[in-house]
This record gives C-alpha cells, sequence and structure tokens, in this order.
C-alpha cells in the first residue's frame, strides 16, 4: 500500500518551542521582512492537526499563545505551487487561543500540504514560525485506504517521561503511514494527578514531566484546558498529529473516572457538581479536538458520520453524553435509566446504517458492548456497572438498547458491520455469535478492543454471554498486575487495512514498537 508523508525533516523543523522563524509576513514569499523581535511574534508551539478529513473538506486546528489570526495556505505539492490561502478566526482567551478552519473545495484522493501561522491583531505585524503538515483526502474511486485506532492517552498518572522516549505508541503509530486514525476516548485523564518521580517494580524511576495543571484533579476550565495541553508537549504526539489526520471521541476521563449522572464526586474534588465538570470538560475538549462542529441547533454534539471513499463510513459514537446514571443495570423495562447512546443517537445511527452505500460500516465506540465494567456498589450493596454488560442471562438495563439495534440491524439486511473501541487497557479481538447467545435476534460481528496509548495497562474484563462474546484473541496483564506502567511496553493499537480493489477488510492488532500480534481477514458480505 502507497504511504503518503509529509517529509520528517519539514516535519519536525517546525516542532518545539525553540524553532527558527523567518521574519517575513507569512504567505509573503521574498517580499520584504517585517521587522519583528521573537517576543512580539505569536508563537505556534502546540502544532497543528487535521481531522474528520473527507473527500474535499478538512478541518485544520492549531493553537497561538495570544490573541491572533489564524491564517493557513494549502497547496497540492510539498513546494507549495498555486498554493491557496484561507484566512481562518482569530484565536482569543474564550477558545484558549485555539481556532480552528473548515477546508473546503479540496481534490479527492490527493496529498494536500498545509502550513498554519498565527497573525498578531496590529496592522503589518510579522506572523508566528508556521507549521507545516499534510493529510490525504479520501478518495472518490475504490483505493487501498489504511486506519488506526486505539485510545487512553496520560493515564494512571503515567505522563511523558521524556528519558524513555515519551509517547512512543504514537511514533509507531506515525510510522505506519495510515490515511487517519481514530482516538476512541480518554484523550486525557482529568482525575490523574501526576507525580513528578514513581517507583517501578525494578527499583527504576518513572521520570513525569509535570506542569501546575496535572499535578491535581482538573475542576476548573483552565485545568482542563491544560491536561489537553500537556500532551502537546509531546514529541511523539505532535509529529503524528502533523502527518496523520484524527478522528476523536471523548469518554469518561476528559470529565473524571466513570462519570455520569449519579457519579459522587470524592474528597480531591472541591467542586462537587458533576454537571459544572461536565460543562467545563466538554468546553475543553471541544477548544482542542479537531472536531467538526455540528451546527449552532447542537453545538456539542460529538457523534458524527466520516466517509471516506466507496468502502468505508466510520459513525464515531458518544456513549458518555446521553447516558442514564450508573447503576446495577438490571432494569427489564427500558426508559431513562437505561439509555446509553439515547434514543435519538441510536436512530440517528440505524438511519445512517440503512443509507450507507460503504462495503464497510465501522461502529467507532467509547467502550466495548460485552465485557464487565465494574462502577463500585449502590446503595443496596448491589454492584454497579460503567458499560453496558451487566453480567450473564437474559437482555436487562443497558443491554435493551443494544438488543434493539443488533436486531433493526439484522432486519434490514444491513451486512459487514464492524466494531472498534478501546477503553479496558489491553487489546482483543471478540466476535459475538447468536449461537452462544442468551439473545439471538442478531446477526454475527466482530468487535476489537485496543489500547491503551499511554497509560496504565489492566486486564482482562469478564465476558458476559447476553450476546454471545467468544474472545477470540487478547493480550492482557492477567490477575495480579494492574497498571502496568507504560515502561512494562504493553501499550496497543489497531490497524484496518482494507484492499480497494476486492473490498476485503485486514485487521491487524499492533504493539508499542508497531509489531502485529494478531491479525485476520475478512471478505465482505453480499447482500
Amino acid at each position: 500500500m502507497t504511504q503518503h508523508r509529509t517529509t520528517r525533516r519539514a516535519v519536525l523543523a517546525t516542532l518545539g518551542g525553540g524553532m527558527a522563524a523567518p521574519r517575513l509576513v507569512f504567505g509573503q514569499g521574498t517580499a520584504p521582512a517585517t521587522v519583528a523581535s521573537d517576543a512580539a511574534r505569536p508563537r505556534a508551539d502546540w502544532g497543528a492537526a487535521a481531522g474528520d478529513v473527507t473527500a474535499d473538506r478538512a478541518i485544520l486546528w492549531s493553537r497561538a499563545d495570544r490573541t491572533s489570526r489564524l491564517l493557513v495556505e494549502w497547496a497540492t505539492d510539498e513546494g507549495f505551487r498555486n498554493a491557496r490561502r484561507v484566512q481562518g478566526p482569530f484565536a482569543t482567551e474564550a477558545s484558549d487561543f485555539t481556532a480552528r478552519v473548515d477546508l473546503r473545495e479540496l481534490p479527492s484522493d490527493t496529498d494536500i500540504f498545509y502550513r498554519a501561522a498565527f497573525q498578531g491583531p496590529d496592522a503589518d505585524q510579522a506572523a508566528s514560525a508556521p507549521v507545516l503538515g499534510r493529510f490525504r483526502t479520501a478518495p472518490a474511486s475504490r483505493r487501498d485506504v489504511r486506519f488506526l485506532w486505539s485510545g487512553d492517552t496520560a493515564g494512571q498518572g503515567w505522563g511523558i517521561d521524556e528519558a524513555r522516549g515519551g509517547y512512543r505508541t504514537y511514533d509507531a503509530m506515525r510510522r505506519a503511514g495510515a490515511d487517519f486514525f481514530i482516538h476512541c476516548g480518554d484523550t486525557i485523564y482529568a482525575d490523574g494527578p501526576m507525580k513528578e518521580q514513581v517507583t517501578l517494580p525494578d527499583g527504576s524511576a518513572w521520570r513525569n514531566l509535570v506542569i501546575p495543571e496535572v499535578s491535581k484533579v482538573a475542576e476548573t476550565l483552565g485545568e482542563f484546558r491544560g491536561r489537553h495541553r500537556y500532551n502537546l508537549m509531546d514529541a511523539n504526539l505532535r509529529a503524528f498529529h502533523a502527518e496523520v489526520p484524527q478522528l476523536w471521541l471523548w469518554d469518561d476521563h476528559e470529565v473524571t473516572n466513570n462519570w455520569s449522572d449519579s457519579k459522587v464526586l470524592g474528597p480531591a474534588y472541591g467542586e462537587k457538581r458533576i454537571q459544572v465538570l461536565q460543562a467545563r470538560a466538554a468546553r475543553a475538549f471541544l477548544d482542542y479536538a479537531p472536531l467538526r462542529p455540528h451546527g449552532a441547533d447542537e453545538l456539542e454534539r460529538i457523534y458524527r458520520k466520516v466517509g471516506y471513499g466507496p468502502h468505508l463510513d466510520v459513525f464515531a459514537l458518544d456513549m458518555r453524553s446521553y447516558r442514564g446514571p450508573n447503576s446495577y443495570n438490571r432494569q427489564d423495562a427500558p426508559g431513562p435509566d437505561t439509555a446509553f447512546m439515547g434514543p435519538q443517537q441510536v436512530s440517528w445511527l440505524l438511519s445512517g446504517l440503512l443509507n450507507s452505500r460503504a462495503t464497510w460500516k465501522v461502529i467507532a465506540a467509547d467502550m466495548p458492548i460485552g465485557l464487565l465494567v465494574p462502577d463500585g456498589t449502590d446503595p443496596q450493596g448491589r454492584p454497579q456497572f460503567e458499560a453496558i454488560a451487566n453480567g450473564d442471562g437474559p437482555v436487562l438495563g443497558r443491554e435493551q438498547e443494544i438488543a434493539g439495534l443488533l436486531s433493526a440491524i439484522k432486519h434490514a439486511g444491513i451486512r459487514n458491520v464492524v466494531w472498534l473501541t478501546a477503553d479496558v487497557h489491553y487489546t482483543a479481538a471478540h466476535r459475538y455469535d447468536p449461537e452462544r447467545a442468551q439473545f439471538r435476534d442478531f446477526h454475527p460481528f466482530w468487535e476489537f478492543v485496543s489500547g491503551p496509548l499511554a497509560a496504565g495497562t489492566f486486564g482482562p474484563n469478564a465476558p458476559d454471554d447476553t450476546f454471545g462474546l467468544e474472545v477470540v484473541w487478547q493480550k492482557a496483564p492477567g490477575p495480579g498486575r494492574e497498571n502496568l506502567s507504560p515502561a512494562e511496553g504493553m501499550q496497543f493499537f489497531g490497524e484496518v487495512a482494507i484492499e480497494g480493489r476486492s473490498g476485503a477488510m485486514t485487521v491487524l492488532l499492533k504493539d508499542v514498537a508497531g509489531a502485529t500480534l494478531w491479525q485476520r481477514s475478512f471478505e465482505p458480505e453480499r447482500a
């Protein structure tokens, strides 16, 4: 499969606070320079990222250090001949100096090279040093497509240890040369304070890069935003953003662990209102995600469909914002307390699947369907559950929503639906089969799990037989080995390769070095 990427030299030249900055007004070529000291120029030290790329559009995100306007030039060749210039919005304090533009009228199936810079508000003020990057637009024809997925960045107190190479999984993913990457959530860990040093079992030290915003749980808007800025301090992550377009979801740790309306915040929190934390966290997430806004009717909506050529539609879910409270999860009738995605999102998903003409319908989810994810106990001492599963047996609680969706997919004759997720901090291949299940009114399907990117490793979680989950393969630490540090090497991501001519899909589960641990190919079913 052909790989397309900006030269590493060009990308790395734009990363870090010590980058060299030409003293030209951005976009003016060899015009006379506007003289300005480095202190007077905006800075874009957090890099840039492309997101939600389609055949003719892409979101371009970046951040400045002060009030300034985002300017973008893009071209179809690395020399920027016949470049087009797009004037973006001002980055202001209101957005934590982040800004994005929606590039339009892009040519399909084409490498797009861009440089983004920030121009100060004063007339003729010199721009920041440009940040370089690239992405490839989705194809209109049946070409090979390769994409990645994973989740869970900077969790359990494991942050950026520069002596150990920082976020190494991002470097391995960058080298894979993929068309795009799905981040399945836990893009930050707002609830996980970091220490400067942690002693590992072998006696060595894990040394975190620490800033004030990661030294405590996030409560203020500034602290949530600081968590996102922290990840952008990692050179591997910035280089990855410059070369691989993103498709972001969110999960619980963008707010706090296992949050729902029933969440009771512990002594680490001065702010005890979970809805206040949710509001601040959502604002910070939307400031930093390279995500195309839905529209004025639902400004904070995260679930969406992104098509990537004739073979692929990606349905990115939000399993967090519309759920009922975490509970014993064994209600025998559906209602507000059994909602997981919520009726509006489920209806949207089913409609999108029905109308999709893509060979493969990939559902990118925050959480797995059939694994038990506990969340303490309720006032009666019964176990509470964070995800969908609630233990072996018939359909109850949140499982009712999933059962209705799976049944509708079967009866509509929708084929080639694959689920991708992260969340549980290990990697696995799951097959759901009605012949093994308590509930049988669905067509067999696969779910693939991979993560974490840069966090503690856990698992495996116990399976639930309601939908006939078969653990075909998994790699996890095992009992008594919880929260392994990233130094143990058990960080994972997944890769999907779709062959353009036949439409065959190959799923590969990979480790922090990019080595393939498991793979299988699937021929598409024909209606």
